[in-house]
């Protein structure tokens, strides 16, 4: 069998890992001129983290990123609603590790170039069509090159081209009416070094981590986002989608009092950071299929969901496990596909509507529905096994009871 994937993101690359792993050939077709290592910090799960590791680069995600510790959610004005361990410090199997999504993505690729060679991934292939027949697929570049494989993936992001094709009628992405900043700098480490913090519900969020170690001691490259509504939900984005879309200094400074922290001056921090971006949170609506004979959808170009609860990146890998797994299995690559999508698009549809009502975050929605003022004791406020239960039910929601959790 052989694969085209289209899209050289962390979904695309984690699915040509495991198709080499299956014995199945692949090569990835990527639109850029070269793979930049763009983005912020994202968080890899337990559940994602285990198939990485089974992939044997359990060593380079340590080397590239921080195990996460704890995680912390507090009101916006300070107080902690709750704080719980992560990753083995939780009793999962595997660590949860926060990282750059570019160094990820780097780390992803290179594994692939030393894989599957030098050839694997063919950067400069903007894809502008695709024609089926009963033997093979055949994609279309922008260059005029052609590629005929048994299987069209499209993993190529939340503006993918492949949904396009298969839905010309769907429209551009849907805007959640909040809007996004984001960043990294260099920070003194707070609490242990290996800290989650997430403060604010669902009109107004930060979110802080560190994400590699620093150049000094006592250091680390620590992320930040922070998200206020702007805007209604269903409005169009007010810019397009993009990892390195510059923010205007102007927009941070009118927000960045909405917050109050107990652990670090957020302020300074988002001040001391040297290339900040706007990013406007935008999902799609669930699908009622991905695939058409022999060719099928991936990650964001599936599934594309609000940041909430780390599960992106995540939900993407599982998706390369199954689907690798699938092919590997049938000997009819349309028969495989249907599995595949038989088993993720519920999942992850579940997951894209959960997120929209704010993730396992939804727990300091609910107190600061409660408490706008603050509180001095959570417990006057809610009991601490509801607040235990709203995020263990998301976290079995978007695992599935996987079993690398």
């Amino acid at each position: 069998m052989n694969v085209a994937i289209i899209g050289a993101g962390i979904g695309g690359l984690s699915t040509a890992l495991r198709l080499h792993a299956e014995g199945i050939r692949c090569v990835v077709y990527e639109r850029g001129e070269q793979i930049r290592e763009l983005g912020v910090g994202i968080n890899v799960l337990p559940f994602a983290t285990g198939e990485l590791a089974e992939l044997g680069l359990l060593d380079r995600l340590d080397e590239t990123g921080v195990r996460t510790g704890d995680l912390v959610y507090t009101h916006r004005l300070g107080q902690e609603i709750m704080r719980r361990p992560c990753g083995l410090a939780a009793g999962f199997a595997y660590p949860q590790i926060s990282v750059h999504r570019g160094r990820l993505q780097g780390l992803l690729h290179r594994a692939v170039l030393e894989r599957l060679g030098a050839d694997a991934v063919r950067t400069g292939h903007r894809l502008v069509g695709f024609e089926q027949d009963a033997e093979a697929v055949t994609a279309r570049f922008a260059d005029g090159s052609r590629a005929r494989a048994d299987v069209l993936v499209g993993a190529d992001g939340i503006h993918s081209a492949v949904r396009s094709t298969l839905f010309p009628d769907e429209g551009p992405p849907r805007w959640g009416g909040m809007m996004l900043w984001r960043g990294a700098t260099e920070w003194p480490e707070f609490d242990a070094g290996r800290t989650m913090v997430i403060i604010g519900g669902n009109t107004a969020k930060l979110v802080v981590y560190p994400i590699a170690a620093g150049t000094t001691p006592g250091t680390k490259l620590t992320n930040w986002s922070f998200g206020v509504v702007t805007g209604r939900p269903g409005d169009p984005p007010p810019s397009e989608q993009d990892w390195a879309r510059p923010a205007d200094p102007a927009d941070l400074a009118a927000h960045i009092g909405l917050f109050t922290s107990r652990h670090f001056d957020h302020a300074a921090m988002i001040g001391a950071t040297r290339d900040r971006f706007e990013f406007p949170m935008c999902d799609r609506d669930p699908l009622p299929y991905w695939t058409r004979d022999r060719v099928t959808l991936l990650g964001d170009a599936a599934h594309p969901m609000y940041p909430m609860g780390s599960n992106g990146a995540g939900q993407a890998i599982l998706d390369a496990v199954n689907l690798s797994t699938h092919l590997a299995a049938h000997a009819d690559p349309a028969e495989a596909l249907r599995a595949y999508q038989d088993d993720r698009l519920p999942a992850t549809a579940q997951v894209v509507l959960r997120n929209r009502l704010g993730g396992p975050e939804q727990v300091i929605e609910e107190v600061e529905r409660r408490a706008p003022e603050g509180f001095d004791r959570i417990e006057d406020v809610i009991d601490p096994a509801e607040l235990e239960a709203m995020v263990t039910g998301y976290t079995q929601l978007s695992t599935g009871n996987h079993p690398k959790t």
